[in-house]
């Protein structure tokens, strides 16, 4: 036996086995799990014990949707999530600039208007403030806006009346000049002007991303990560991962959520002979990725009717309800799941329409198709959920943010029904948890206390957010292990304590079930384990 680690209070996520206190690995698997004295009986004397002081173990954490490569890419760019104005944002970037002097093109992500006084955007004369000189590109915290300064409006060719984009949005003044404001599918144009990432920067970025969530015990992640490239260029990502893992080099386990449209480009990637479960244990093709509306935060998300606090507007769909038959249907017919991003209620509808159309037309068992983020939502669409046997991916950190908008955005009667993970789980509703970083942080307590407390993290409202759509921890926990492994097809694998699958675990300092739930948020992680090897302790 490779390793024993024992006298702790495992908690497994298998009904028929719920706890134990030690588990034996071996070859990367777990072979048994039970008690001190019988586990202990497979000691052998090459036998690595570790004792785990009765502290709490589970399954490693899974994040079922996050950006990883756009992560460890934003841990090189200007961090101006801390900005609490237009002038905060100004200094930032020319603090930056005084540190980087040879920057080509400077980036930035994490400005949040809603965390201002004045809740304007920003625009290409306040970015030119920093720079006149050199192109600058900061995108909003929800990642579906970005403005830019006038020096990279130059470099992308954008002047007087730009040609809009379809699904996308390029903000213009009364004269028609462009604000440097890019919305939804504009953002592409922005994509392509950057320069490109070498193969050396993608390693770079994937191995210091993944470094930082084996320190929050994530051994698993769902990513969608062809964003952060251009388009054309999904494949040097793909290629990337695919050496990363075949070298053993992929700190974590990645199930990848492939942005593909249109389907000129979804039909190249199966011409190419890439498909869904393609890889092995530490990277596989996922679904078929599609960003089907924008953010609550910046008002494009695709509302089923007019916000709330700006009746002008539904938001924006990216696809028409056409367009997005056809993709669903052509990934659903070569055996390919997929992962939608729906926020707004108008685009779940879209989205639920797409799938059962593709199901009905050619019925497929277990397809597992999800659904990302599901925020509006009303009582068909919770039903729909069930019945269609959609996933629901969910990020309970949003409420850190989303608590202060969402009933001046949706109304207090849609606000009543949606983020409803309660129901959710109650209902028989397969929900697995992320945190769709960097839009927010992937650390999995602060996440356990959002879903757990229906709060901010700094405690409000103090009797939660419509309590009683509340997970309980048990609840919590098993959206970020068990659920998530079976979101991607790998609940046989991981996401539970069972002999014969991974050895990922992570070591907790409290029991979390043990504790009030206020506390959850301060708990640390004191060891993550992956495939029976210690990736990681404080």
């Amino acid at each position: 036996m490779d390793k024993i680690f024992l006298n702790g209070t495992i908690r497994t996520m298998d009904p028929s086995v719920p706890k134990a206190q030690a588990v034996a690995v071996k070859n990367g698997l777990i072979i048994r799990i039970g008690k001190d004295e019988e586990i202990l009986r497979l000691q052998t004397s090459d036998t690595q014990l570790i004792d785990l002081k009765g502290r709490l173990l589970l399954p490693g954490f899974n994040d079922s949707h996050i950006h990883l490569l756009s992560y460890g890419y934003s841990l090189e760019k200007v961090n101006v999530g801390k900005a609490r104005s237009i002038d905060d944002l100004i200094a930032e970037g020319r603090n930056f600039l005084k540190e980087h002097p040879d920057t080509r093109w400077m980036q930035g992500r994490g400005w949040n208007n809603e965390d201002w006084d004045d809740k304007k955007y920003p625009t290409r004369y306040d970015l030119d403030r920093i720079s006149t000189e050199i192109p600058i590109s900061f995108v909003r915290t929800c990642a579906h806006v970005i403005v830019v300064n006038s020096k990279a409006l130059e470099i992308m060719g954008i002047g007087k009346d730009p040609r809009q984009v379809e699904g996308g949005k390029i903000d213009i003044d009364r004269h028609g000049e462009p604000l440097g404001i890019f919305q939804e599918e504009a953002r592409q144009i922005v994509y392509d002007a950057v320069p490109s990432l070498t193969e050396c920067d993608i390693r770079r970025m994937i191995r210091n991303g993944a470094r930082k969530l084996l320190e929050c015990g994530i051994t698993s992640v769902q990513s969608d990560d062809l964003e952060a490239v251009a388009a054309s260029e999904y494949q040097k990502v793909l290629d990337v991962y695919f050496k990363m893992a075949e070298e053993r080099s992929l700190p974590v386990r990645v199930y990848q959520q492939c942005l593909l449209p249109p389907l000129t480009r979804l039909r190249e990637f199966f011409a190419l002979g890439y498909h869904w479960g393609q890889g092995n244990d530490l990277f596989r093709i996922g679904p078929l990725k599609l960003l089907g509306d924008g953010s609550l935060g910046g008002r494009t998300a695709y509302m089923a009717e007019p916000y709330a606090d700006d009746p002008s507007t539904r938001g924006i769909r990216i696809f028409s309800q056409e367009e997005l038959d056809e993709l669903i249907a052509f990934a659903h017919d070569r055996d390919m799941p997929c992962a939608v991003h729906c926020i707004g209620d108008g685009q779940l509808y879209m989205a639920f329409d797409a799938i059962e159309k593709a199901m009905l037309r050619n019925p497929k068992p277990d397809m597992r198709h999800s659904l990302v983020h599901c925020q509006i939502t009303d009582a068909p669409l919770l039903k729909k959920f069930r019945d269609l046997k959609v996933i629901a991916h969910i990020q309970p950190i949003f409420l850190n943010t989303d608590i202060a908008i969402v009933e001046a955005r949706v109304g207090k009667e849609k606000a009543r029904t949606s983020y409803n993970w309660r129901t959710m789980a109650d209902t028989g509703v397969l929900y697995a948890c992320g945190s769709d970083a960097p839009v927010e942080h992937f650390d999995v307590m602060k996440n356990i206390y959002c879903a757990v407390t229906r709060k901010t993290l700094a405690g409000d409202p103090p009797e939660g957010w419509y309590p009683e759509q509340r997970l309980t921890v048990e609840q919590a926990v098993r959206g970020f292990t068990i659920n998530g492994a079976y979101a991607s097809g790998e609940e046989t694998l991981k996401g539970s304590i069972v002999p014969g699958k991974y050895a990922d675990f992570v070591l907790l300092e409290r029991d979390i079930f043990a504790i009030a739930p206020r506390e959850i948020k301060e708990v640390d992680v004191l060891m993550t384990v992956l495939g029976g090897e210690i990736v990681y302790e404080k």
